[in-house]
Formats: structure tokens, C-alpha cells, sequence
């Protein structure tokens, strides 16, 4: 198996009947991967990597792990480095980008290219009041 690291924070919401659904949140330093994913988490999501994931394909399906040497912490920005419970593996159903200012309204589907497998791509303002329930919403859709 070959993994292929990505900058990114990834998190899992659990869909009873459907198991976890892994989302990546990407963006440069200080756009609020870990920041989103600390809301996502008091929201019932898990974590699965802070800010590195490791990318693998198996089938035609994606999935992300933490690279040991973080797994189970994240920066907790303030705070430092926290304990945090996680899921060590997990099938990847969405990359967001996360990004500062206006994003489109009505955005056309895109996909991001991860081993050679497609990944549905959206871009987020992470740190709007909403962006926990459109990650939420776009878990449920997808």
C-alpha cells in the first residue's frame, strides 16, 4: 500500500446504516482546518488526522489515516497540543478547501484527483458561523 501525505485535516461523521464518512479540510496555515475541525468534533464528528493525513487507494475508493507520529492530537491554537479521540481509519467522501472571504454561491461540482480517484471538492469560508452545518449538510448528500 502506498500513502501519499496531504496537508490536510481530516474528520469522520458516523451515518448509522452507511458507516463513517471522512472529509479532508485543506488550506495554508491559519485558515482554520484545526479550528473547523474542533466545531465539528462538539458536533459529534471524530478525528482522524490534525493537519497531515495519509492518502491511499484500495478498490476505487480513497481513505485517510493520521501519520503515527501525530495520531490521536491536535493543535488546539491558544491551547497547545490536546489528546483527542479518533477514528484510525476512514473512507474519504469529500475534500473541502478552506479559504478566507467570498465563496460562490451556486458553485458548479467539482472534484479533487487523489490516486488517480476523483473526489468531490468544494470550497469553504471555515471560519463562517455556518460552516459546521454546510460540512454537515454536504456529509448527508453525499
Amino acid at each position: 500500500m502506498s500513502v501519499q501525505p496531504v496537508h490536510a485535516t481530516t474528520v469522520a461523521l458516523y451515518r448509522p446504516g452507511r458507516g463513517w464518512f471522512g472529509v479532508m479540510l485543506a488550506g495554508a496555515s491559519g485558515a482554520g482546518k484545526s479550528d473547523l475541525a474542533l466545531r465539528l468534533i462538539a458536533q459529534g464528528w471524530r478525528l482522524v488526522a490534525d493537519d497531515y493525513t495519509h492518502v491511499f487507494a484500495s478498490g476505487e475508493h480513497l481513505y485517510g489515516t493520521a501519520p503515527t507520529t501525530i495520531a490521536g492530537r491536535i493543535e488546539v491554537r491558544g491551547v497547545g497540543i490536546v489528546d483527542q479521540p479518533t477514528v484510525a481509519l476512514v473512507r474519504l467522501g469529500l475534500a473541502i478547501s478552506l479559504t478566507a472571504g467570498l465563496v460562490e454561491r451556486l458553485p458548479e461540482a467539482e472534484f479533487e484527483t487523489h490516486r488517480g480517484i476523483d473526489l468531490p471538492h468544494v470550497t469553504l469560508d471555515g471560519f463562517e458561523a455556518s460552516a459546521v452545518e454546510k460540512v454537515t449538510v454536504l456529509s448527508r448528500r453525499l
